[in-house]
């Protein structure tokens, strides 16, 4: 039997904080700045784009106390159950003194009118944390998620290279009391399920994935929050209601992720840059993809399970996935059901997932020795969130050059993540040759209708569709484009 408390408990800076009245869609962000006044933390998208709302939100792992970036805009209270937050408020130096990252900033001219800057201090502050001494690369990803209206990238720059001549992170007072803020936490896991609200207007964060499983039959209805990443703009941007709300962020059984013969299972809870390292090691295309996916808070943040069972056209995981021939498990309950990936997804906002069920694993091939696999992402910038097109390309040929097997799947081409399984059925038993690719094209056709939206024109997406095969063509040739796909001109 799981006991029930009907509060959320976390750290907030230094004190512990209780809270028995929440809603189910309250942010972060404005319950700090409007119930705890802690305005040093700023409202700038409301959407995890530009970061000036970036806190720290401290958790305890496998790995012990980790401290990452998120976007306090699309993060809900519900979400920090057990967590130490921190806002630019706590950071402090020795004696009147700023904290280094703070004076940095200072003495290298890197705030302008102010408004980003203590996002950027956050997001700082975290990588010089982790990495005292980062390389410019580092500082750049750092601060994908922070943007700068008044464009001083390289005075921010100079700073954040120059920060460990101001003083050492291993004296920070956040590494020198991780050992209390770990017995904290650790004293605030009592393995019971939080229940806060009544009736419709409730949240609910369950003990643990079994039962998750039992709220979850008894409320079918309810909204299923992990990195709110996507759930977060349904409440800043279309007002929706997300009541009642399971939150799922932090259950460890959902937090897994393994490699046996082969296959490496995923579990629906691992965050963008908890997989990160495993995937662009054992699949090296899926790491320069998972680096594209919004800012560092968006994956400190997003799941890639959550990525999936959305059903968005335009995620940037199942494509890739359904080109390897993922499989999804499922979980109503205690029963499980395993189907392939490119099956959950049935029609635009519509997913092979009853009521009650939830995606439970992702279970990902590994690509055998001599195959070729690669992901394109195709936006209006490169370090745009928002994708037109993507298209993952997985090919296996036999010895006399033939295409014995490949799988086409792209995003952003119609209303789900589809294979071009016109084009494919074109391509196999032929030779992998200029001839056979361009002549394959012409199926496209029969795959997509694109669509038109504010991304790209479905014209634009129709000729980028082709010139991602072409390019995948070329790469895994080693030769220069045989024929040239027309450009696309906008009218």
């Amino acid at each position: 039997m799981v006991e029930t408390r009907n509060e959320i408990r976390f750290i907030l800076n230094g004190t512990d904080i209780a809270l028995t009245d929440v809603a189910p869609d309250a942010t972060l962000l404005d319950w700090l700045r409007l119930d705890r006044s802690l305005r040093g933390t700023k409202e700038g998208c409301a959407e995890g784009d530009c970061g000036a709302c970036t806190v720290l939100v401290g958790k305890l792992s496998a790995e012990g106390l980790v401290y990452e970036s998120v976007n306090a805009c699309i993060r809900f209270m519900g979400s920090l159950d057990g967590t130490h937050v921190v806002t630019i408020e706590h950071l402090r130096g020795d004696g009147d003194k700023l904290h280094p990252v703070q004076q940095a900033m200072v003495d290298f001219h890197g705030s302008q009118c102010g408004f980003c800057t203590p996002g950027f201090i956050m997001s700082l502050y975290a990588l010089w944390m982790r990495t005292p001494n980062p390389s410019d690369a580092a500082i750049e990803k750092a601060l994908q998620g922070n943007l700068c209206r008044c464009t001083g990238y390289e005075a921010i720059m100079r700073a954040a290279r120059a920060i460990s001549s101001y003083g050492k992170a291993a004296k920070d007072p956040l590494a020198v009391e991780r050992k209390s803020i770990t017995a904290r936490l650790e004293a605030l896991r009592d393995g019971a399920r939080v229940e806060v609200g009544s009736g419709k207007q409730r949240l609910i964060v369950p003990a643990n994935v079994d039962d998750f499983a039992a709220v979850l039959e008894k409320e079918p209805g309810a909204t299923i929050v992990a990195g709110s990443t996507d759930v977060g703009l349904w409440v800043t941007k279309h007002m929706r209601d997300i009541s009642p709300a399971i939150f799922i962020g932090d259950l460890d059984g959902l937090r897994s992720m393994s490699e046996a013969d082969g296959m490496i299972t995923i579990g629906a809870g691992v965050t963008y840059t908890e997989a990160f390292e495993m995937l662009s090691k054992r699949i090296p295309a899926l790491g320069p993809l998972v680096d594209r996916i919004g800012g560092e808070q968006v994956r400190n943040m997003g799941t890639i399970g959550g990525n999936i069972a959305n059903g968005s056209p335009i995620g940037d995981m199942p494509p890739p996935l359904i080109a390897l021939g993922a499989q999804l498990t499922l979980r109503k309950g205690n029963a499980r059901r395993t189907i392939p990936l490119e099956t959950f997804f049935i029609a635009y906002g519509k997913q092979d997932r009853q009521l009650g069920e939830f995606v439970e694993t992702v279970h990902v091939p590994v690509p055998a020795k001599g195959t070729r696999f690669a992901v394109y992402k195709v936006t209006k910038r490169r370090d745009e969130d928002i994708t037109a097109t993507l298209g993952a390309f997985y090919l296996t040929l036999a010895k006399d050059g033939s295409v014995a097997d490949i799988r086409i799947a792209y995003g952003g081409m119609a209303a789900t993540p589809k294979r071009a399984t016109a084009v494919e059925k074109a391509l196999i038993g032929k030779t992998w040759s200029d001839a056979t690719v361009e002549a394959a094209m012409a199926e496209y056709a029969s795959d997509f209708t694109p669509l038109t939206d504010m991304r790209a024109t479905a014209e634009y997406r129709a000729l980028a569709a082709k010139n991602l095969l072409l390019r995948f063509f070329v790469e895994t040739t080693g030769t220069k484009a045989p024929f040239q796909v027309s450009r696309y001109e906008a009218a």
